[in-house]
């Protein structure tokens, strides 16, 4: 087992992989720096291997594929994530894993955008974005959390093992964040200087189809995650509706007795129906969500007496 280990997501990063690897060798000189090349059309894993990187393949493309075959193959007791494209500073590297090493934090965040994020990015959309995000998942899962989406973290040896990576591409660390908030990990936040990309790099990330995707999540994870407050808010839009197309007709029955508009009153009564089934609906698996995280702690139990 590696004392750290230092993981490198890339896809076509040879104009910048050897001073990352370079840097972080001098930052961090016990760890073990693995770069896990993407299906790159450029030689970025033979100029990560001559840097001194070990260079292992995942044929499956999107980073969330990556980081899932990285969290399954390598066991380290402190986990260090970086991106390839030399945005993130080296200097910061050593405080983020002693927070791991030192166990005052599960999953420590480096976090651009308290520093120089919104001067260094060059793209305004993704400034947009990263607050956009930031707003949703933390009114949603009634968090505090400055930066959710970057690609610069420290990980514990429970948190790598006990995270079940669903995602597939750029959306992996929206459910890094989420999990980790859901399930009572340790967060400690620790400012760092981003800088752009060299001229000459291009990002991966597509800001419309990516940054959907990244919405899409969110939304899917909030019902997974809580289920009740999803359903709850979907059957009172029914109910209101169902208020609406109701309370006329029964306005006016209680007024003359009689009930001219029939269909009316059907469509609301079936809004109703749908109401309350809705509200059963999170209500149960309300339930099973709060079974999960149960059987989740005591699985984590299990691993941590063998991990000791």
């Amino acid at each position: 087992m590696d004392k750290i280990a230092v993981l490198i997501p890339c896809y076509n990063e040879a104009q910048t992989i050897a001073k990352v690897v370079k840097d972080y060798k001098k930052a961090l000189p016990e760890a073990t720096i693995y770069v896990y090349d993407n299906n790159s059309s450029d030689n970025t894993a033979q100029i990560a291997q001559k840097a001194g990187a070990v260079v292992r393949h995942e044929y499956k493309q999107g980073k969330g594929n990556v980081v899932r075959s990285m969290f399954r193959q390598i066991k380290a007791e402190c986990y260090l994530m970086i991106d390839g494209d030399d945005t993130y500073p080296a200097e910061n590297a050593r405080e983020m894993c002693d927070l791991v090493l030192e166990k005052k934090a599960d999953m420590v965040i480096g976090d651009r955008l308290s520093s120089t994020y919104f001067t260094e990015n060059k793209r305004p959309f993704h400034n947009l974005g990263n607050k956009l995000v930031r707003f949703s998942i933390n009114t949603l899962f009634k968090n505090k959390v400055k930066d959710i989406m970057t690609g610069y973290r420290a990980f514990s040896y429970e948190f790598v093992k006990g995270f079940p990576v669903l995602s597939k591409g750029f959306e992996i660390e929206t459910e890094m964040t989420i999990h980790a908030v859901d399930k009572n990990y340790r967060l400690v936040e620790v400012p760092v200087n981003y800088k752009d990309r060299p001229e000459g790099s291009v990002s991966k990330l597509n800001t419309y189809k990516d940054g959907a995707k990244v919405l899409k999540t969110i939304a899917v994870l909030f019902k997974e995650y809580k289920p009740s407050a999803f359903f709850n808010i979907i059957s009172c839009i029914f109910l209101i509706l169902a208020l609406c197309f109701g309370m006329p007709v029964v306005i006016e029955f209680y007024k003359t007795g009689l009930v001219p508009r029939f269909p009316t009153l059907i469509v609301a009564s079936i809004f109703l129906v749908i109401s309350l089934l809705l509200w059963i609906c999170g209500v149960i698996l309300q339930v099973i969500v709060k079974k999960h995280k149960q059987l989740y702690e005591i699985l984590m139990n299990m691993m941590n007496k063998e991990y000791e």
